[in-house]
C-alpha cells in the first residue's frame, strides 16, 4: 500500500564461508593491504565490544581501504568472495565491510546462530482508498498477505493471501480498483476481517510460529500496523492482536544500515539501490510483500541484523531501542471481541 503511505503526513546464513583473504587496494595505494600476521598469535582477552582489541584496528584499516576502492574494484572483490555484486557504490562498500567484519569476528568468537529469529513474516496490507485520500476517509483492509521468510535458508518458504470484504465502504472507488487491481467482485465474495484474521492465525499456527520457531513481523513503514490494522480492529470490534504489537519497520532498518535519508527508503528506490527490479504488479499486497522480502534477504546477506524497531502501546506507535534484547513475537491467538 505504498502510494497510500506516501501520500500521508507523517541474519546471515548459519554456515559461514571460509575467512576472506585480506582486502587489498590496487597497486599504488599505500598502507591498504592488511596481513593476517598482524593479529595471528595474539591471545586477546578483550570482550567483543572492546575496541582496544587489535582485531578492531585491523577492521578499521580495512574499512579505510574499502572506502578508497572504485565501484569496479568493489565488485571484483565481492565476486572473489562469491557475494552479490549488484547495487550502488555505497551499498557495495557496506556489503564488503560487513562481510569482512563478520568473518574476522567469527574467527575471534563464533556467533551463536540460534539467537536470531527463525522466520520473518512480511506483511503489506491493501486497503480501501479514494483519490487524494481525504482525511475523513476510513480505510478498511481489503487484502491480507503474508510472505514467510526463512532466515536460515534466506528463501521465501511460503505465502498466505486472502481478500477481505469491507463493511463501512463496501463499494470500492474506481481509484482503488485501478491502484490495487482488486475488483468489486473479489471483495464481495470475500470473508469479513475477523474470519480472515482467524484464517491467518490458523495458518501461522500450522507453521508452529511462536511455539517451535521464533519469528517477527516485518512491514514497509509504520502504517500497516499502527494505522490500517489498528483502525480495522476497531471497525471489526476486536482487540488488537498480540502477535502484531511489535514489528520490524524495514524502512528504518534500511536507512540506518545503509546510512541513507528517509526519502530514499521507498520500496522502489530500495530495490533500485540494491540493483534489483520490482517483480509483479505494484500495489498488489502479495507482490509488494514478496519484493519487501527480497530486500530483507539482501540486507541479511549484507550483514544487517533486522530486528524489531517499532511497537504499539496503548494504541500509540512507539520506537523500540536497538539495545532491547532480541525477542520473537508470541504464538498467535485470536483476539477477544470488544465490549
Amino acid at each position: 500500500m505504498e502510494e497510500q503511505k506516501e501520500n500521508r503526513p507523517q541474519a546471515a546464513p548459519k554456515e559461514a564461508p571460509a575467512p576472506p583473504a585480506p582486502a587489498a587496494c590496487p597497486p599504488g595505494r599505500q598502507h591498504c593491504r592488511i596481513s593476517d600476521q598482524e593479529t595471528n598469535g595474539k591471545n586477546s582477552t578483550a570482550s567483543s565490544n572492546d575496541f582496544s582489541d587489535p582485531i578492531y584496528k585491523e577492521i578499521a584499516i580495512t574499512n579505510g581501504c574499502i572506502n578508497r576502492m572504485t565501484r569496479d574494484e568493489l565488485r571484483s572483490k565481492l565476486a572473489e568472495f562469491k557475494l552479490e555484486t549488484r547495487g550502488v557504490k555505497d551499498v557495495l562498500k557496506k556489503r564488503l565491510k560487513n562481510y569482512y567484519k563478520k568473518q574476522k569476528l567469527m574467527q575471534k568468537e563464533p556467533i551463536n546462530g540460534d539467537s536470531y529469529y527463525d522466520y520473518i513474516c512480511v506483511v503489506d496490507f491493501e486497503a480501501t482508498c479514494e483519490e487524494g485520500n481525504p482525511p475523513e476517509f476510513i480505510h478498511e483492509i481489503i487484502e491480507f498477505p503474508i510472505v514467510l521468510l526463512n532466515t536460515h535458508t534466506l528463501e521465501i518458504e511460503d505465502t498466505f493471501q486472502q481478500y477481505v470484504k469491507p463493511e463501512i465502504n463496501p463499494k470500492l472507488s474506481n481509484f482503488c480498483i485501478n491502484l490495487t487491481g482488486i475488483t468489486q467482485d473479489i471483495v464481495d465474495k470475500a470473508d469479513t476481517f475477523p474470519q480472515v484474521l482467524q484464517n491467518v492465525i490458523e495458518w501461522m499456527r500450522q507453521r508452529e510460529l511462536g511455539t517451535k520457531y521464533s519469528y517477527s513481523m516485518l512491514t514497509d513503514g509504520s502504517w500497516d500496523m499502527s494505522k490500517f490494522l489498528n483502525i480495522q480492529c476497531r471497525i471489526s470490534r476486536i482487540k488488537y492482536p498480540s502477535f502484531a504489537k511489535k514489528w520490524i519497520n524495514i524502512r528504518k532498518s534500511y536507512g540506518n544500515f545503509y546510512k541513507v535519508p528517509r526519502n530514499q527508503t521507498k520500496l522502489t528506490i530500495m530495490l533500485e539501490k540494491l540493483g534489483m527490479n520490482y517483480d509483479g504488479r505494484p500495489h498488489s499486497g502479495l507482490d509488494d510483500s514478496k519484493n519487501i522480502a527480497r530486500i530483507a534477504i539482501r540486507m541479511l546477506q549484507d550483514g544487517c541484523e533486522l530486528r524489531v524497531n517499532e511497537r504499539m502501546h496503548a494504541g500509540q506507535l512507539m520506537t523500540v531501542s536497538s539495545s532491547v534484547p532480541l525477542e520473537g513475537a508470541p504464538a498467535p491467538q485470536m483476539p477477544r471481541y470488544r465490549n
